[in-house]
Formats: structure tokens, C-alpha cells, sequence
């Protein structure tokens, strides 16, 4: 059985005891999370579609950062040279249930 669920505006395809890292997400670690917004779920076969009384339960397990972006810029022959980076904020969430 899987779903595919909207979270902060991505979709994701879901499985029971999965992990996976979306967003940034308020809640502390070991809160229980559920979402609603269910585009698809597929039950042995039988598909249904647009949230009809389908349910994710989840659990936050800790937030994390991504990797590293660099965003580098330069004019050249003009000594202008611009370098910014950023570490995106993520939280990893193990899904419990599809009901």
C-alpha cells in the first residue's frame, strides 16, 4: 500500500515504515504528525483519488540541513566576485500508518 501525500506544498510517494526527509516542519522531535491532503492511494489495486477520508500518521524524528549550496558570481574584468552559500532546513519523519 502507498500514498502519494502533498507536504509544504511537495508531493511525496509514501510507503508504511518509511523515512524521508521534507521541508522544515514546526514540532518537536517524537510529535506525532498527520496529514490530509492525499492526492492518491493505492490499496492492493484499488486506487482512489482526491482525499477521500484517507489518512498519513507520522513521526518527527529529528531535524536536519542539507548539504551545502554555493551561489558564486562574477563580472569579469571588473574585480566583482560574490560568494554566498546556505545549508536548507529539512526534517526527517518516518510514516506509521496510511488509514
Amino acid at each position: 500500500m502507498f500514498a502519494i501525500v502533498k507536504i509544504a506544498g511537495k508531493q511525496f510517494k509514501v510507503e508504511k515504515d518509511q523515512t524521508l526527509y521534507v521541508p522544515k516542519m514546526s514540532g518537536d522531535a517524537g510529535s506525532k504528525v498527520e496529514f490530509f491532503d492525499v492526492v492518491m492511494a493505492d490499496n492492493n489495486g484499488n486506487l482512489t483519488f482526491s482525499n477521500s477520508g484517507v489518512k498519513i500518521s507520522a513521526e518527527i524524528l529529528s531535524h536536519v540541513q542539507g548539504d551545502k549550496v554555493i551561489a558564486y558570481k562574477q563580472k569579469r574584468r571588473k574585480g566583482f566576485r560574490k560568494k554566498k552559500g546556505h545549508r536548507t532546513q529539512y526534517t526527517k519523519i518516518r510514516i506509521n500508518d496510511i488509514a
